[in-house]
C-alpha cells in the first residue's frame, strides 16, 4: 500500500508528468482544466486535470534516485501507465547551451548508483525511454524549438560535477547531466509503464552561465502542452 503519495482509486491518471519542484506541479496543474490537489503528504504536491477532455496527473517527485523511485513506484499502484518526467539538467559540451530543451535517449549512472544496485542485484538493467512516447515528444517539441536528442548521466551528488566530470562525460556522448532519469527509465522496463525524460538545461558544467527563475517559467509552460498532447494521443 502507497504510504507517500497517499490518494483514492481514480485520483491518478494513465498519463503523468512527473517533476521534482512542489512549485512546478502547481504551475503546470493551473494549465489543466478543473484542476485538483489529490495529494500534499510529506509535500509531494499531486494534481490530476484534464487536457483536451483527458485526464492528466501532475506530480511531484522530489529531487533525487531515490525520491523519485519511491513515487514511481506508487504512481504506477495508483494507475499511471505513461510518466514523462519533465525536469532540468546542467548541459555538457558547447552545443547543449542554457535554454536549450534535452530529451534522454537513454540514461546511465555510476554502477550502483541511483538506487539502482538495490533493485538489480548488480546487474545493469536497460535504461532507455518508451520509443513510441519518446519520438511523439521529439516532434512535438521540435514544432516549436530545437531538440537535443541523446543520452544523460544521472547523479547522486549535485554539487560534485565539475567541469572534469563533463570532458569525460563528452567524450563518453553524454550530452546532460541530471539525477532522476536512469531510475524512471530502469522503473518502466522493470515495471511496465511507458517512460520518457524531458529536461530544460539551466547551466552548462563548467560555466557560471545560468538561466533565471522566470526564463525556466516560461519555458516550462512553452513546451508543456507539448507534454500534455504526447501523452493524451
Amino acid at each position: 500500500m502507497a504510504s507517500h503519495i497517499i490518494v483514492k482509486p481514480g485520483d491518478i491518471a494513465e498519463s503523468v508528468v512527473a517533476v521534482g519542484d512542489p512549485g512546478r506541479a502547481t504551475l503546470l496543474s493551473q494549465l489543466l482544466d478543473d484542476p485538483r490537489l489529490v495529494n500534499d503528504n510529506r509535500g509531494l504536491l499531486v494534481y490530476t486535470g484534464e487536457w483536451r477532455g483527458r485526464k492528466i496527473t501532475i506530480a511531484t517527485h522530489g529531487m533525487g534516485a531515490p525520491s523519485a523511485a519511491i513515487v514511481f513506484e506508487e504512481l504506477v499502484k495508483s494507475g499511471a501507465r505513461r510518466i514523462v518526467r519533465l525536469g532540468t539538467a546542467g548541459g555538457v559540451g558547447s552545443k547543449v547551451t542554457p535554454g536549450t530543451v534535452v530529451v534522454a535517449d537513454s540514461a546511465s549512472a555510476l554502477i550502483g548508483g541511483c538506487g539502482l544496485g538495490q533493485y538489480f542485484n548488480g546487474f545493469i538493467p536497460p535504461m532507455s525511454p518508451s520509443i513510441d512516447l519518446t519520438t511523439k515528444l521529439v516532434e512535438k517539441i521540435r514544432e516549436l524549438e530545437t531538440v537535443h536528442v541523446g543520452p544523460v548521466f544521472c547523479s547522486d551528488a549535485f554539487y560534485s560535477e565539475d567541469e572534469r566530470l563533463a570532458g569525460k562525460l563528452e567524450e563518453m556522448g553524454v550530452i546532460a547531466i541530471e539525477m532522476e532519469t536512469a531510475i524512471l527509465y530502469a522503473l518502466g522496463k522493470a515495471r511496465g509503464f511507458e517512460a520518457s525524460s524531458v529536461l530544460i538545461v539551466t547551466n552548462r558544467i563548467g560555466s557560471t552561465e545560468f538561466i533565471d527563475k522566470e526564463t525556466l517559467t516560461r519555458k516550462v509552460k512553452g513546451i508543456a502542452p507539448a507534454i500534455f498532447d504526447s501523452l493524451i494521443e
